[in-house]
Parts: structure tokens; sequence; C-alpha cells
């Protein structure tokens, strides 16, 4: 009998070809079909429950903690120890293995932190902190010294203070005079200028010195290093040295040194830049390339990571799946070495890499990363990156507990395990619709890190960034040579420092690419969206990503749904005003003046014209000023007028300055507080922008705007302030303007007695239409002034919740008495003043996206 066609006969031949034969773009199939099962995940859930058990340990009362370990340990004997019965399903051993290892593993997470943090607080340092003791203290340090962010604290911008992370090792207890060893984790903040914060700033880990510190309760942290107190010494002197930096920290320090000098002749920019991404040496970053890196998401960069480490090894080793190819690319196979020697030489590289960049949690989890791709080179098996990802979590949760509770951490976790799992089949999906491999593989690369990573991001910045994805994509294929380069110019300069230069130089380049994409990314006018901090967000934004997805798979068989989804980024990305104004109703049309939300503290913008506007004050956050001029649109300052040197009204200015074209920078003669008054004239000297004196007397006009100086008096600033008065609040700048027929009087912070010798000089000065009320509404008003002034609208900037009780009640009061329409940014948002056709000044209020700002 002639048998019958088979099932099989009829089937197309691609089902007869392996998974990876129909992964391959090409119709012949792969090249090197190294066939691979479904990946090994018997590891994950293990690390996941340590990780999980040591993020919650620490909250827990030390008995729960004991009883959970007791009762995982148990549990997994009896799952371990458990003999098989002939009824039991065939994988049912190997699962209860699984189940027993992952118990163990939670049990060991748990007991791993709660031993931490006990040890953490032994000792006589916690009780020394509760005290607020004073008293000589030896140190270890066990990290890089670093500036913290300078804050605004009512009218004083704080400088930062120099952050070094150290280990207790002998203290002085002041009761008995008695000398205690111990090793407790402390952060020691030093109160040094510019000056005696480079000796301070040169210590290296593993450095002994001894200080006199005040001790103070570390505040709640969320996560990361438990420290049992926080130390702070006046760092005027420099610390007494009691024991030298081991050899290898030496070592790492003069190459790190070497690389700072080789960069030093560079533009601002790169030499910033460079040693951030070879070393994460971001001491040279200024506040507004940091701000940037912020809103573009590209602060991966200037912080030490698993990429940087992979540059080096493919360099080394040739893209991954071909090192056991005879065909295999990098230098080693150049140089002759075999496989086994080349995986030798690649771990050297990753200890040398954790030396250079000092083994710091995020330089471990660099490693971590590192040595995931050297398995990757020398096996080609993506089958085995899962697990070992998942053995490095675990054993990383196990060494320091610190890291489960560090952001971080988590964000290093969830972009690698995008790496891994998601984007190479993204990679294959997008050349299957012919993009090129390379860029195909880059492209997915960053769609699947951001994907992973926006919810935890949302979370520390409060935003969602719309340029994450493209400015991430430009900038990987300037990430390599200006990683390799830099590392080049690490290792030459102890050679030969010219040699270091010249390559410094050239890895200037790409670097200085990467800080244009970083300024162009955040000067889009809907670069990031807000979003609430909050964990709650976070899940929503994990569920919508995932809904977005979906609908993306979809939306790739209908290029009309594609293009109009195309043409909606761009939109929420440029902003057109006669696009937003009709949903947000923000900026109203034909706004003449309008006070911004920058919390407590000063910023009246004035149209001046099509994308021009002057403006008065900046607050005191960069960010909040942004925004607001972004809003509205403002692109050309020729005007810009800090009526005195408060933090308050001045330390917003570098978000002034940010991607808008400024004319000149006027400010009042009296250089008080001469450090905020330092920071002005430094940021406009950075951004060459002149900064002229304004006195009384001074006019101008811009557009239809024109503007009269009237205080404080030419020739005599010195005298507007006597017995104790505020000096610089009574130096304000104050500014009569004249717009569309309305008056309006901006009188900076002018206090009463500046406010009665201003009607002395101006007896002439008449009713106004708008004023913005003097010292945020403070109960320092002049009633004279008030009475003489008789506003129509007053305009009142303050914080949310301000320690100062701005505006007073009695203040309201008067104003309203007088039928004052008063408007305040804390409850109402930004502010607007606009004329009816009948020429009745206005105003409309509306909330600015992040709600209000506080105090």
């Amino acid at each position: 009998m002639t048998p019958g066609p088979t099932v099989a006969a009829a089937r197309p031949a691609a089902a007869f070809r392996g998974p990876v034969h129909r992964a391959s773009p090409n119709p012949l199939g792969a090249a090197d079909p190294r066939q691979e099962g479904p990946p090994d995940l018997r590891l994950v859930p293990p690390a996941l429950t340590a990780w999980a058990a040591a993020a919650l340990a620490p909250a827990l009362p030390a008995l729960a903690t004991a009883v959970a370990v007791a009762s995982c340990c148990l549990l997994a004997s009896v799952l371990a120890f458990r003999r098989r019965r002939s009824t039991d399903p065939p994988r049912w051993y190997g699962n209860r293995l699984v189940a027993a290892m992952t118990l163990i593993c939670a049990a060991a997470g748990a007991a791993s932190a709660a031993l931490h943090a006990v040890d953490a607080r032994r000792g006589p340092v916690p009780g020394l902190a509760a005290d607020h003791a004073t008293t000589s203290v030896e140190l270890t340090v066990t990290g890089d010294p670093h500036r913290a962010e300078p804050r605004v604290i009512g009218t004083r911008r704080v400088p930062g203070v120099l952050v070094v992370p150290v280990d207790v090792t002998r203290v002085t207890v002041p009761a008995t005079a008695q000398h205690v060893a111990v090793h407790t984790p402390a952060l020691l903040l030093v109160d040094a200028d510019d000056g005696t914060a480079s000796r301070w700033g040169r210590l290296l880990p593993s450095t002994g010195i001894r200080v006199e510190a005040r001790f103070a309760p570390p505040r709640p942290r969320g996560g990361g290093r438990d420290v049992a107190a926080v130390l702070r010494t006046g760092g005027k002197d420099p610390p007494v040295v009691l024991a030298p930096p081991t050899t290898p920290q030496r070592v790492a320090g003069d190459l790190r040194a070497g690389l700072r000098e080789a960069t030093g002749e560079l533009a601002p920019d790169p030499r910033a830049l460079l040693p951030g991404l070879v070393v994460g040496d971001t001491s040279r970053i200024p506040e507004d390339l940091d701000e940037a890196f912020h809103t573009t998401d590209m602060l991966h960069l200037l912080a030490v990571s698993g990429g940087n480490l992979t540059v080096l090894l493919v360099l080394l080793i040739g893209p991954p799946g071909r090192a056991s190819l005879a065909e295999r690319r990098g230098l080693a196979p150049r140089l002759g070495l075999p496989l086994r020697a080349t995986a030798v030489l690649a771990a050297l590289v990753v200890l040398g890499f954790v030396l250079v960049c000092r083994p710091q949690p995020s330089v471990l989890r660099a490693a971590a990363c590192g040595l995931i791709t050297i398995l990757a080179i020398g096996t080609g098996r993506r089958r085995s990156l899962i697990p070992a990802l998942a053995a490095a979590v675990l054993l990383l949760v196990l060494h320091d507990p610190g890291l489960a509770r560090e952001a971080g951490f988590l964000l290093s976790v969830l972009a690698t395990g995008s790496l891994l799992t998601v984007a190479p089949r993204w990679s294959l999906a997008l050349r299957r619709h012919g993009i090129p491999g390379r860029l195909a593989e880059a492209l997915a690369a960053a769609a699947a890190a951001q994907a992973a990573c926006a919810p935890v991001v949302a979370v520390l910045a409060a935003h969602i960034s719309l340029v994450a994805v493209p400015c991430n994509l430009l900038a990987e294929f300037a990430v390599a040579p200006a990683t390799v380069l830099g590392f080049a110019a690490l290792l030459a300069a102890p050679l030969s420092p010219a040699l270091a230069e010249g390559l410094a130089r050239l890895g200037g380049l790409p670097a200085a690419a990467i800080a244009l994409i970083a300024r162009t990314g955040a000067s889009v006018p809907g670069a990031t969206f807000p979003w609430p901090d909050t964990w709650p967000g976070a899940l929503l934004l994990a569920l919508l990503v995932g809904a977005m997805l979906i609908l993306g798979r979809r939306l790739t068989a209908h290029p009309w749904l594609c293009a109009a989804t195309a043409l909606l980024l761009l939109l929420a990305l440029v902003r057109p005003a006669p696009l937003t104004r009709p949903l947000t109703g923000w900026p109203p049309d034909g706004w003449l003046l309008v006070t911004c939300d920058v919390g407590q503290g000063d910023a009246i913008v004035l149209a001046a014209g099509d994308g021009t506007a002057a403006l008065v004050d900046t607050g005191p956050e960069p960010d909040a000023v942004d925004d607001c001029l972004t809003s509205l649109g403002v692109t050309r300052i020729p005007f810009l007028l800090l009526t005195h040197f408060h933090a308050d009204h001045v330390a917003g200015l570098p978000g002034a300055l940010r991607g808008r074209t400024v004319g000149a920078i006027r400010a009042t003669g009296v250089q008080e507080p001469s450090a905020q008054a330092e920071f002005v004239h430094r940021v406009a000297r950075r951004a060459g922008v002149p900064l002229v004196r304004a006195a009384a007397g001074g006019r101008g006009s811009l557009g239809p705007l024109s503007w009269q100086v009237v205080w404080p008096p030419a020739g005599r600033p010195s005298s507007v302030a006597a017995d104790g008065e505020d000096v610089a609040n009574n130096a304000s700048v104050t500014l009569l303007v004249r717009v569309a027929g309305l008056t309006v009087l901006l009188p900076g912070d002018l206090e009463p007695p500046a406010q009665r010798r201003l009607l002395e000089d101006l007896p002439g000065l008449g009713p106004v239409d708008v004023l913005k009320v003097a010292h945020h509404g403070s109960a320092y008003q002049d009633p004279a002034l008030l009475a003489r002034l008789d506003p129509r609208i007053a305009l009142i900037s303050a914080g949310t919740g301000n320690p100062y009780g701005h505006p007073s009640p009695h203040t309201l009061r008067r104003l309203h008495h007088r039928g004052a329409l008063v408007r305040r940014t804390d409850t109402s948002g930004p502010l607007a003043v606009t004329v009816t056709p009948d020429g009745t000044p206005a105003v409309t209020t509306a909330r600015s996206p992040p709600g209000p700002r506080p105090g």
C-alpha cells in the first residue's frame, strides 16, 4: 500500500527550524544556531525573596524578625528532608528544593539586615548622638568626600557642606573621659569653604583621621547605608591624619588625580563630564548641567555603571556570542590569547575597575554587571545571563543589606534585567521591520531600559521624561569613545602627562557631544511631564507602560495610527501655545504680567512681545522660574532685574538663564549678603551676561513696556537702613512700570523705613492699578504708602506653609479694607494680570503643573 501524505509534509519548512533559526532575520537561518532552551529561572525566586526580606527586616521589631527567620528555616527543613512519595509528580523534588532554597535565602536576607542594623547601633555612638554631645573622635574614611547641594533657607542660600562617609573607630565619652574602641558607620559633615574644602576633599578611603565633632541623630532614611550618627565639624583647620591610605587606595587616588589634571584645560562641559563618565567623579559638574541630566534621565551616565565596564570588556573580547568562535573579535585574539586566558584578563579588568572607581555600592553593582557580561562573552549563551544576574543580586544583598533599600540598586537590576530579557526581542522585531541591526539594538536597549526604570525614576524625580529615549539613544554612540579615551588618559597620566592631555582632548569631543545632547533635550518645552512621586504613582505608571506596550504592538499594523501617535508626541514635546492654551487655559490670552509660583520668593514676568519679556527677580529655585518662563513661552529676556541679593530673589537665576537669550542683569548696588552677591556675579560671569547697577532715575522701555527706577537713591545706597534695619531689603530696587494703560509698582522687599523715605522722595507717586505687595505680604507695611498707592489689584508671592506666616492677616485686612482685589500664589498658584475690553485690570489664576510650591 502506498503511504498517504503525512501531516508533516504539508507543514511549511519553517516548522522544522529551531528557535534560533526562526528568530534569525536571514531566510536561511542563523549561521551559528546555538540551540537554547527556556531560561533557567530557579535562582530568581531566592534572589527576590532575599531582597524583599532584607528591605523589610529593619522596619520590623527584633522579635518579629527572629520569628520570621526561624519559621522560614523550619519550613525549609521540612521541604528539603521530606521523603519523596510514589504519588508525587516527577518534578516535585526539584520544585521542593527550589522552594526550600527560597525560604533559606529569605531567612538569610532578613537575618543579615537585622544583624547589620544592630551592629550599626552598638556602643556609645547612638547615645552621644541623642545627647548632641561634642567630643574627640577617631574615624576611618570609607568613601570619597562629596559636596551636598546648597539650599535656600528663608533669605539665605546655605552653601553645601562636604559629606564624608566614615566609620567611627574610637570615641571619647565626655562623661567619663573614657576612650572606647568601636566600629560604627557614620557621616561626617564638614563646614568647609572653597579654600579649606580642597584639603578635606583630598581625603582618600581607608585614611584614619581625628576630629573634634558634634554628634547628632541621623534623619530617617528611605534606603541605603545605615548610619548611627551624623558628625559635624568646622573644617577651618585641616584634618589630623592618624593613618595614611592603603597602597591600593593611594594608587587609585593618583590615577583619578591624573585624569583630573589631564582634563583641566578642556572646555567647561567636557572638563566636568569626562571624569564623571570614566570614574564617577562629579565634583566639577555645574548645577545647570546636572539639572539637564536630571531632566533627560541621563544621570546614569554620571555614575559609574556596568555600561562603562561593558565598553572596556567588549573592546578586550569583542561582541557577545563570538568569544568562543574562531573568528572572535576584540584585542585579545589579536594578542594571541586563548579564551580562558582572555576570561582571566577580563576578570582582572573588573578588579582594576573596582579599585580605580572605589568599591562603593554603585561600583559593586557595575562589577556584577561586568561579570555577567564576561559570562555572556565567554559562553555566547543568553540562557546563562538571568541566573547570573539573580546570583549577583543574591550575593550583593547578603553582603550589604542596605542595597535592598537603595533606589540606585533597584534601577541597576531593572535596567540589566530589561537588557537581558526584553531588549533582544525588541531588537529582533525592529530588524524584521527593516531597521538596521546596530540601530535596532541601540533603540531596543534604550527603550527597554527606560520602560523598566520609568516608574522608579518617577518616584525619585516626580516627573516623566519624554526626551529620555532619544537623548539616551543619541548619547549611547558617544559614550563608548569617551569612556575608552578617558580610561586611556587615566592610565597614561602617570607615564606621560602630555599623552594623557592629548587623549583627554580627544575624549572631550564625545563628552562635549553628550553634554550638548543633555542641554538640548532639557531645553525642549515639553521635556518632562509632572508625575506623583509616590509608590502608588509608580504602580499606576507601570500599568500605563504595560498598556502602551500592548497597544504599541497593534499600532505597527496601522501606519496612519503610528503617524498620528508620533504627531501627538511631537506636539507634547513642542507644546505650541495655540494648542496648549485651549486645553490648559494657561497662559491667558493677552497677559501683561505674571507672578510666578516659585514658593517663598519673588519672580515677576512682564510681557514685551512674542517670546520676549522682562523679568524681575528669579525666586529661590532654578527649576521653578524655568518652568514658569517655559509655560509662558519666554525665550528672550532683554531686561532682567534683581531687586536685592537675598536668596529667595536670586537663587533661581541659573534657571532663568537656561536656554534663553538675556541682554543684561541689573541689580542693586548694595552687595549684601556678600555670599549671595558673589553667587550672582559668578553665574552672570559664567553665562557671559553683563551685570550693571540700577539706581533711582533709571528709565527704559521694551516693546509696550516702559519703566522707571524709583528706589534706591543714587549715590547713597548704604543710607537706606539704620539702627539695625535690614540693609538688603531696604536697598531693594523698586520699579514703576507702565503697560497697556496700567501702572504697576514692584517694591521688592522694602521695609517701612524705606517705604516712608520713598514717599518723601516721590511726593507725586499716585495711585497704581497693580501692586506687588512688599516682602511677601509681611506685617511690615507703611500704612501711608498703602493709602497713597490705593491699588486696585494686590499680588502676593508666598510659599505654601512658609514658617514666617506670610502673608500677614493684618496686611490682608488692610488691603481688603481699601477695596483691593487680593490674590496669593500660595493659594492660587501663578497669577496673570490681563485687561478687559473696557480697560479694567483682571487677574487669572492657575495652579502650576507640579501644584503649590512649599515655602
